[in-house]
């Protein structure tokens, strides 16, 4: 059962899907589990699915639209600011404790990819969530510091002042439009290629998944650490689950930084073999076994 939703962040409204149990009765309290999308995602994408079988197994599951993407509002569009996206967290939070069938004590949260960076990074100082769980958690800054950071921050000041005199913004793709114009730049690198399938293909595109990228965003994302002050700050129960099928997206990696770096005394991680990054976007086994662990981690939480 489904529920097309809204809430604000800052002036602009949020678009959200409210996932419900089966038997959902609004005279019931249920505990809920906030669901945040990749970098160039949308929610009905892999933060969809997992808030589909979130709420078969009984949890009430949001999965909204980040702020300037998607159907959610807000200018400019296309931007990925992470402190907005970490902002949505917190205000789908503020949204879930206006509905009287949820427990306001009992709310959760998992990302995926990048949004589970800011999962991780919300947590940090949003104390109303009280378990945190990502699949193939990615942090921008180390993703975007082992490219050439110092040369994209030049052209990002570049195109600033250009669009400041006037120009368009510039608007870049976050993939290839097909595996085929990828591989006229030579080989494909692993997961770059299993992001064009998932992406840019009937497997799991999205008509609102645009592909587009404020290109300035990259500013903000390149010195984001969605990890920074885990190891004071994230006491949370955390569940950590990654793929063994490591490819250039680093998320294997980033998926242990938080887990040892995170000062909560109650954490797992759990590695999914023979899984790449985005088998854990929608894949049934992939999915499946990692449900298998975050289902009575929730649990045991909320």
């Amino acid at each position: 059962m489904q529920k097309a939703v809204e809430f604000k962040n800052r002036t602009w409204q949020v678009a959200a899907i409210l996932h419900l149990p089966e038997q959902f009765n609004e005279k019931s309290t249920y505990p809920a589990i906030v669901c945040v999308h990749p970098g160039s995602s949308v929610k009905e994408q892999t933060a969809g699915l997992y808030a589909e079988k979130l709420a078969a197994a009984g949890f009430v599951a949001l999965a909204f639209d980040a702020s300037f993407q998607g159907e959610s509002g807000g200018e400019p569009r296309y931007l990925e600011d992470p402190a907005t996206r970490v902002e949505d967290i917190r205000c789908a939070v503020d949204y879930l404790t206006t509905l009287t069938f949820i427990d306001e004590n009992r709310i959760g949260v998992l990302g995926i990819c990048a949004g589970g960076g800011y999962a991780a990074n919300v947590a940090l100082t949003e104390k109303r969530i009280k378990a945190v769980g990502t699949v193939v958690a990615s942090n921008f800054s180390r993703a975007y510091g082992e490219l050439n950071a110092l040369q994209i921050l030049e052209a990002v000041g570049k195109q600033r002042t250009a669009e400041a005199r006037g120009a368009e913004a510039l608007i870049v793709p976050w993939t290839p439009a097909s595996l085929e114009e990828a591989q006229k730049n030579g080989p494909v690198e692993q997961d770059m290629a299993e992001a064009i399938d998932y992406y840019r293909t009937p497997r799991g595109e999205h008509p609102r998944s645009s592909n587009k990228l404020l290109f300035i965003s990259m500013g903000a994302a390149i010195a984001f650490d969605a990890f920074h002050l885990a190891e004071k700050l994230l006491t949370q129960p955390l569940y950590v689950i990654v793929g063994d099928r490591v490819g250039a997206f680093g998320s294997y990696r980033d998926g242990f930084e938080l887990y040892n770096k995170a000062i909560s005394t109650n954490k797992s991680i759990h590695v999914v073999k023979g899984a790449g990054h985005y088998d854990l976007y929608d894949q049934p086994e992939a999915t499946t076994e990692a449900l298998s662990k975050l289902v009575p981690f929730f649990t045991t939480y909320l």
